[in-house]
């Protein structure tokens, strides 16, 4: 029997190795991140007012996470299509990749049961992981509420990049 994999269960262990598409379609994976620090921000529907708001604050902020020596990426099932017109829609700068599948989500642990709107159903879990130049998780917020979120993870990234 394996073990359950939760989002928490992945800090100090290897980030889940990944390769998912781009809006473009080209293929972008973990190991391009090598060496830098990752934001890797799971999110579940393109285009929705907690996912836009989501996105542009880590888009505003994107300066400051890469003096930080981080990039950031957002993952969701929508297809490249879908994240395409909301990267333009939206004016985004931070690169969002599709997982169709959940694939990716289900290895972090961002995909089960949520309550939305009183109901509990099944899907994306909105989480963030922060992943250092080793590839080792070494912080993990799920669920994530948004406002204020992008701060929290560059203060973490900053406090963690600094000793």
């Amino acid at each position: 029997m394996s073990e359950l994999i939760t989002a928490a269960s992945l800090r100090g262990k290897a980030a889940p190795d990944f390769r998912l598409a781009d809006a473009s379609g080209a293929l972008r994976a973990l190991a391009d991140f090598a060496g830098t620090w990752l934001v890797l921000y799971f999110y579940p529907k393109a285009s929705t007012p907690g996912c836009t708001r989501e996105a542009r604050d880590f888009t505003c902020m994107l300066p400051d996470f890469a003096a930080a020596g981080a990039a950031v990426v957002g993952v969701s099932p929508d297809s490249p299509k879908a994240i395409g017109n909301f990267t333009l829609k939206q004016d985004l700068g931070v690169p969002l990749l599709s997982d169709p599948d959940r694939a990716v989500a289900k290895a972090y642990g961002a995909f089960g049961t949520k309550m939305l709107y009183g109901k509990a159903v099944t899907g994306i879990v909105r989480s963030t992981f922060l992943i250092g130049p080793n590839g080792t998780v070494r912080a993990v917020w799920s669920p994530v509420k948004v406002d204020g979120h992008a701060q929290a993870v560059l203060d973490e990234l900053r406090r963690l990049a600094a000793g």
